[in-house]
């Protein structure tokens, strides 16, 4: 089944190598490209993919990985990008439990080392696409082209095109459906071990789609090697001439040989590869939620560009081409080992890019660089008028600042252009209500809530606003806050919150009972264990009460308000000693605390007038 005598592959200027010793060679300068990137950090995406993403955690349900996409969301959740990888974020909770914890070197180097085998499994690929499938008497295939495979897998490892997939670790999907990609090739390629286009494995043809499948459950693009398949079946395995076929077809001269193509099992097997690919892509439709994932004009610029023109195609010498991209290859895996180093360099490729500039300042502003965020963020609204995220990180660093009139602008723009932007309606009401908008911002919090249910944040924020706006309204406030409790069981602001409100409106018990709610699921919160001892003291459980102020003072030995609130409760209890000493340690830590130093002069009279009264 060769198509033509691969006569010229001894031109090719390379030594002719054994199968392993090729292999060998192409895995090291695989290597030898990405090496460095081995104790790079997260970056770009593995932040949302990686960082961020629950699924890795193994208190996690496993289950999770299949309803959720790669970044963690519902699939069902309208800001879901419909991308469906559980295998790949199978092999990042393997890499999370083997590291115990989210550490990087474990996640590089298996990038890496997939990326080897890749490249070292291409000379296969390559024999086969160049030199033709042949078998020996004893049924093993023959590599016809040693020399050209070679080097077409030498090319294919040293490419700086690579870069982002391998030194980038959510490139790790791109790998593995590489992997399941080659695997289902070459299994399709085994069913014709026999010799001819006449006999077929179905066995084999089965492991190929199953193969397809794994490759699609890494990255959507795997089922392509159904693609692949079929061509190859018809080019090289049935030798069928696409030119001679097509002139036949549209001039109607000698009629196409039906006949033979039938003999020949051709059209069996191409019915058999459309009726997998449609079985694999209707699955796909009914995971992703039977509708496309939603994408802005910055994040995927091409699909919405009218034209598009292919990148130029530069002949250059082999091993000057070897040599070239191999330097660049190890440059832009340097680059990515850091945010940083990444994000720069791309300000020089594409200056005009909107992203690239909210990236920049998305990392200054992550390493506390806020100020020089700033700029950055400008220049990516100035380039792209409707970018929501930009204009929603710009108005938070302005709100911060101080500067609440623009941030209100900023904010009440990124809603209006995306009506669903969840983060950028709560964003506003805190700028809403900063500037003493309550209406407006209790409305922006019901909004962010509306289009993101689960909400924790914004049903805390919002239950602060409905309290110090409308002291009269402390039961919305107690919903709002327990509704963030329900979402967010660690949501210690919240809990807190609860606490000190019952307290404040005179409802000890319950707020006790709160108190002591918290605690079962924050153990170690100090400041719950604060609010709960002031409690615990008006309750005249003063033995409890000095319990927790205790606990709380060893997890925060420098807490002013504790050793002042300590010391009145030792006031109250009749310890004057030990309430003289909080009170002095808390004036030592903070000279202004409020009523402190009021009641420090009230007990110094009473322990003067005892002093005369023994004398």
């Amino acid at each position: 089944m060769v198509l033509s005598e691969a006569n010229w592959d001894h031109h090719v200027p390379l030594p002719k190598l054994g199968a392993a010793h090729s292999r060998i060679l192409v895995g090291l300068l695989a290597l030898v490209c990405f090496i460095n990137s081995y104790d790079g950090e997260f970056v770009f995406d593995d932040s949302e993919a990686i960082v961020n993403n629950k699924d890795l955690h193994p208190s996690s349900p496993l289950n999770n990985i299949w309803t959720n996409d790669f970044w963690g969301s519902n699939l069902s959740s309208n800001s879901s990008h419909k991308s469906y990888r559980p295998l790949t974020v199978l092999t990042f909770r393997m890499n999370y439990l083997l590291a115990g914890g989210l550490h990087p070197v474990g996640f590089h180097v298996l990038n890496i080392a997939l990326h080897c085998v890749i490249s070292a499994l291409m000379i296969d690929v390559f024999a086969i696409l160049i030199g033709g499938l042949t078998y020996d008497s004893k049924g093993r295939r023959l590599n016809q082209v040693p020399r050209s495979s070679l080097l077409a897998a030498l090319l294919f490892a040293v490419h700086p095109v690579h870069t982002e997939s391998v030194a980038g670790i959510v490139g790790r999907a791109d790998l593995l459906c590489a992997l399941f990609f080659q695997f289902s090739f070459l299994a399709y390629c085994r069913a014709f071990r026999g010799g001819n286009d006449k006999t077929f494995s179905v066995s084999w043809v089965a492991a190929s789609f199953l193969l397809c499948a794994a490759a699609m459950l890494c990255k959507e693009q795997g089922i392509t090697v159904l693609g692949v398949n079929a061509a190859f079946d018809i080019l090289l395995i049935c030798n069928v001439n696409i030119g001679e076929l097509t002139q036949r077809l549209l001039l109607k001269g000698k009629p196409v040989d039906m006949n033979a193509l039938v003999r020949s099992r051709l059209v069996t097997r191409l019915t058999l590869l459309l009726f997998g690919g449609g079985v694999l892509l209707y699955a796909r439709w009914r995971i992703m939620g039977t509708g496309p994932p939603a994408f802005t004009e910055v994040d995927n610029p091409a699909s919405f560009a009218e034209n598009v023109f292919l990148r130029k195609l530069l002949q250059v010498a082999m091993m000057g081409l070897l040599c070239v991209n191999i330097g660049r290859s190890a440059q832009r895996s340097q680059q990515w080992r850091s945010e940083q180093s990444l994000f720069t360099s791309a300000l020089s490729v594409c200056p005009l890019n909107a992203k690239v500039h909210y990236n920049v300042g998305k990392n200054l502003a992550d390493r506390g660089n806020q100020m020089a965020a700033v700029q950055y963020y400008r220049e990516a609204v100035r380039l792209h008028p409707r970018y929501v995220h930009a204009m929603n990180n710009l108005g938070n660093i302005l709100k911060e600042k101080n500067e609440l009139v623009e941030a209100e602008e900023l904010l009440t723009a990124a809603v209006h252009i995306q009506p669903d932007f969840a983060a950028a309606w709560m964003n506003l009401g805190i700028v809403q209500n900063s500037l003493k908008k309550f209406a407006e911002a209790e409305q922006s919090y019901w909004n962010a809530i509306k289009y993101r249910r689960k909400y924790p944040d914004c049903y805390y924020n919002l239950g602060r606003l409905v309290w110090y706006a409308d002291l009269n309204r402390h039961v919305d406030a107690l919903n709002a806050w327990r509704n963030a409790t329900m979402l967010k069981p660690d949501h210690s602001l919240a809990w807190n919150n609860m606490v000190i409100l019952l307290d404040n409106t005179g409802n000890l018990a319950q707020a006790e009972m709160i108190g002591r709610e918290a605690l079962v699921i924050l153990p170690n919160d100090h400041t719950i264990m604060f609010s709960l001892a002031n409690v615990l003291g008006k309750l005249q459980k003063y033995k409890e009460s000095e319990g927790f102020f205790l606990h709380s003072l060893k997890i925060n030995p420098s807490a002013a308000s504790c050793h002042g609130n300590l010391a009145v409760l030792y006031h109250r209890w009749g310890k004057l000693d030990l309430a003289k000493k909080h009170y002095e340690l808390s004036l030592k830590l903070d000279a202004n605390a409020p009523g402190t130093r009021e009641n420090y002069s009230m007990l110094r009279r009473k322990l003067d007038q005892l002093q005369k009264t023994k004398g």
